[in-house]
């Protein structure tokens, strides 16, 4: 593997991309932005970093070709991050955008925080993450570790075994999951400074090891 192992930024055409690209290339890697299907063959690793709504992602994935390559690359258990958004659609189905199907690579729904009894929602701001299971993708972060949220809803996955990471906000949730080369994040790593940095190096330290 290459000192910089190549990595598709998935670009669905909605939000700013900028600083999820710079923080990428500040872990090591060389990012292609992806706005089609054409560049993914040539990369180690997808980044789907997102914002918006689930049914807009969904139909900006399907409209540039997307759905069925990142489908091909998750069943190939290809290395893959998804970023907010980019977790949300790795699930079956949201109530945000209940007519619109996500990848479906992980059984399960993204719900809306309940609110009430003075909960903000959207979830803004730092929070603690509570470890679930080992994963790579934390090693040498402090305990605990606080990292950057902006959220309304959250994955409630069907196989609880995926849950890395979770985190507290009126409700206990899944804030990180991963099953072989496949990982989703409900935070933000670019904003979360240090630490959200380190997962970023660590991400990409493993992809310059063989079989990744």
């Amino acid at each position: 593997m290459a000192d910089s192992p190549r990595v598709a930024m998935i670009d669905y055409g909605s939000g700013n991309l900028r600083s999820v690209e710079k923080a990428l290339q500040h872990a090591g890697a060389d990012v292609i932005r992806c706005e089609s299907p054409e560049p993914l063959e040539d990369c180690a690793a997808a980044v789907l970093p997102g914002v918006g709504s689930f049914g807009d992602c969904a139909r900006s994935l399907a409209e540039r070709g997307l759905t069925g390559p990142l489908k091909a690359w998750l069943a190939a258990d290809r290395p893959y991050l998804g970023i907010c958004l980019g977790y949300q659609i790795l699930f079956a189905s949201s109530e945000e955008s209940p007519a619109t199907p996500g990848l479906a690579h992980w059984a399960g729904q993204v719900v809306r925080f309940p609110g009430g009894r003075g909960l903000k929602v959207p979830h803004m701001g730092w929070n603690r993450l509570e470890w679930r299971s080992a994963d790579p993708l934390f090693d040498g972060l402090p305990e605990p570790a606080f990292v950057y949220f902006v959220h309304s809803y959250y994955p409630d996955p069907v196989d609880q075994d995926l849950i890395t990471a979770a985190s507290t906000h009126g409700v206990s949730f899944a804030a990180a999951c991963r099953r072989g080369n496949v990982r989703g994040v409900q935070f933000h790593p670019e904003k979360s400074q240090s630490t959200g940095l380190r997962m970023l190096e660590n991400f990409v330290n493993e992809l310059r090891r063989p079989n990744t």
